[in-house]
């Protein structure tokens, strides 16, 4: 276990450490140091997301039946997730250190001078995804691997596969860091985050009490009595948080999709405007409707 566990804590900050390593130096490319940290992070959590998700379906597709059998990658790839976890943590905190830093962000005038200051705001701006980080490595390990006593592997598999929405989460949050929200790219990535999200986040905990009421032939709704109560408190604790990011996901898409409407009928009656002989002239410097930025990405 603990080669898996010092493999793991190798992958991901070496990937990262790669990826960024290479944004700055490909001559095509030649990114920044602020741009490389935060593609690269994205990208950790993507390569991270595939993996899981991968690890999940081919433990979900082998247990028959869904309570005793085991699957040896269902212990193996805990292990090596875990230090993604805590990297993670650094990474975002890397991402939201420079991202104050972007030219024209509109938080950049307010950005923190020192790093002890941004991380105290980072921490309070980003405190439900620290704590999930951290219960994820305190508790849910120490769970999935030697509580559970080799039972539920089937569960733990679909719980895997809940990282499915994350590629798009993560394509979301770079298009609107730099400023690509009026693309088709940025549209149709929506749409697919908030499919992927409700499916595999949302979904995902009535599911397993389906799953499960279907391997104890008792009914749907009987299941929460039939199981034990630290169950149902756990699917509890780790739905909330996904409920509250869906809700902000929604919260863009309909920003986003409304705020492209508005902002096609500014541009009808401005171009209207140009073409009547009598209206005002055009300011020298030009002008354009701004509709606030939508954020899809809450994860």
């Amino acid at each position: 276990m603990l080669t898996i566990l010092a493999a793991g804590s190798m992958f991901f900050p070496g990937l990262f450490l790669l990826s960024k390593q290479c944004l700055k130096s490909i001559p095509a490319l030649r990114w920044s140091e602020g741009d490389a940290v935060i593609v690269s992070a994205r990208l950790v959590s993507s390569v991270q997301a595939v993996m899981a998700s991968s690890a999940g379906y081919i433990i979900a597709s082998s247990c028959e039946d869904i309570l005793e059998d085991q699957h040896w990658l269902t212990s193996s790839y805990i292990m090596f997730a875990v230090p993604y976890f805590v990297f993670d943590v650094y990474a975002m905190f890397m991402c939201y250190w420079y991202k104050l830093r972007v030219k024209g962000h509109e938080e950049a005038s307010a950005a923190p001078q020192h790093m002890s200051t941004a991380l105290t705001s980072y921490l309070r701006r980003e405190f439900l995804m620290v704590l999930h980080h951290v219960v994820m490595v305190t508790v849910c390990f120490p769970v999935s691997v030697f509580w559970r006593q080799g039972k539920g592997d089937y569960f733990q598999g679909i719980l895997f596969m809940a990282e499915l929405s994350t590629p798009s989460v993560c394509l979301g949050k770079i298009l609107i860091q730099y400023k690509q929200q009026h693309t088709i790219l940025h549209k149709v990535n929506g749409a697919l985050m908030l499919i992927t999200f409700f499916i595999c986040r949302v979904l995902l905990f009535p599911y397993l009490y389906y799953a499960y009421g279907r391997y104890a032939s008792i009914p749907f709704h009987m299941v929460p009595l039939s199981v034990p109560w630290h169950c149902n408190l756990g699917a509890a604790l780790l739905m909330a948080p996904q409920l509250y990011w869906f809700s902000l996901i929604c919260r863009g898409a309909l920003r986003l999709f409304t705020g492209s409407s508005r902002s096609q009928r500014s541009r009808g009656v401005a171009k209207e405007r140009q073409t009547d002989g009598n209206a005002l002239p055009q300011p020298a410097n030009g002008y354009s409707a701004r509709s606030s930025d939508p954020d899809l990405s809450s994860h």
